[in-house]
């Protein structure tokens, strides 16, 4: 009973301004080099993954710019912001990720931080930019969708 429990995973933090900004086109899970204190604020959920990125470099994928804050009741010993954190992946998915980076308008965002059997995990997408134009489609699409939705309510009543 324990174990199917642990099996579900626990949303931490989404990235929603990555869902408004590009157009997904696949995704990777990967692990995170944490270090404990840092762990003990994911876990209060203090994370911000808003105009962060990942990278390959050197045949290893890091996440920069996500925002950890200090713990609450950490010391001096308390880890860096903003650091840029090596993410856990097989070779095989670092050099699928790296190839698809090569390919012009795509980049590497997380889109989600969540818990899974104890660890913590990111979400990584392979994503294209959208123009403005796009955007606005996808707004008023969104809207008619929430119309037709509302008279679907309205009607069964």
């Amino acid at each position: 009973m324990g174990k199917e429990k642990d099996s579900f995973a626990k949303t931490i933090v989404t990235n929603r301004k990555a869902y408004h900004d590009y157009f997904i086109e696949e995704k990777f899970e990967a692990g995170i080099m944490l270090q404990g204190t840092e762990v003990k604020s994911i876990r209060e959920g203090r994370v911000n993954l808003q105009d962060s990125y990942a990278s390959v470099k050197g045949g290893e994928a890091f996440l920069h710019h996500c925002h950890i804050s200090p713990y609450s009741h950490g010391n001096r010993e308390n880890h860096e912001p903003t650091r840029a954190r090596k993410l856990l992946l097989h070779r095989s998915e670092i050099d699928k990720l790296a190839g698809k980076v090569q390919e012009k308008g795509l980049t590497l965002v997380p889109t989600k931080m969540y818990l899974k059997k104890g660890r913590i995990k990111v979400e990584l997408a392979v994503a294209r930019g959208k123009k403005l134009y796009d955007k606005r489609e996808t707004e008023r699409r969104r809207e008619a969708d929430r119309e037709a939705r509302k008279m679907m309510k309205e009607r069964s009543r």
